[in-house]
């Protein structure tokens, strides 16, 4: 039996990908930038075996604090420096940062004790908003973690709230390819899972 456990976690792996970075404008004065997290993977730890949500840096941040306060006793990984002079327009500084928000979650999927918050694969397989992952994390949504990973594309999620179940063949949505995006060919990194 340990040989087929040991066989089995030499096998398994996690493929993390941060990629496609998008610019948005929220109002005349503010916009955001974006990026594509691609996940593929044949672990038992995830429920979907590939997903593609978007996330922006600010959501990074709060995954580490989230992850902070979850793993008092280990440290956890640090994320590329906040830059107020980030600019899209600047392909070293947005594929710095993107190769730094992909270290950050290979990092993290490196560690064990990290793989139990619900809310990293929140994070990584739906696209729910910050705000309804804490809230279905702490169980007050009408919707499991499962669930919401399951059908991550919002259009399911809203009728998980209404119906409270949802077709098992639901797929994540990727990202329309509107807007700037830089090359990503440096981008897909296998990574071992749990592996020595």
């Amino acid at each position: 039996m340990d040989s087929m456990l040991e066989n089995l976690s030499k096998t398994e792996f996690v493929s993390i990908c941060v990629r496609d970075p998008m610019l948005h404008k929220d109002n005349l004065w503010h916009t955001h930038v974006d990026y594509e997290i691609c996940l593929h993977t044949n672990s038992m730890c995830f429920r979907k075996k590939t997903s593609c949500v978007r996330r922006r840096y600010s959501e990074f941040v709060w995954l580490r604090h989230c992850l902070e306060q979850n793993a008092l006793t280990i440290e956890v990984p640090k994320l590329p420096p906040w830059n107020p002079f980030f600019s899209l327009k600047n392909t070293e500084q947005v594929s710095q940062r993107m190769n730094g928000l992909q270290e950050f979650l290979e990092n993290v999927l490196h560690t064990p004790l990290l793989l139990s918050d619900s809310r990293l694969h929140l994070f990584l397989q739906s696209d729910l908003r910050i705000t309804k992952i804490e809230r279905c994390a702490l169980g007050k949504t009408r919707y499991t973690v499962a669930e919401a990973i399951q059908c991550s594309n919002r259009h399911y999620i809203g009728r998980l709230e209404v119906k409270g179940s949802c077709d098992s063949d639901c797929e994540s949505t990727s990202s329309s390819g509107l807007g700037r995006s830089v090359d990503t060919t440096s981008g897909h990194s296998l990574v071992p899972f749990l592996g020595s």
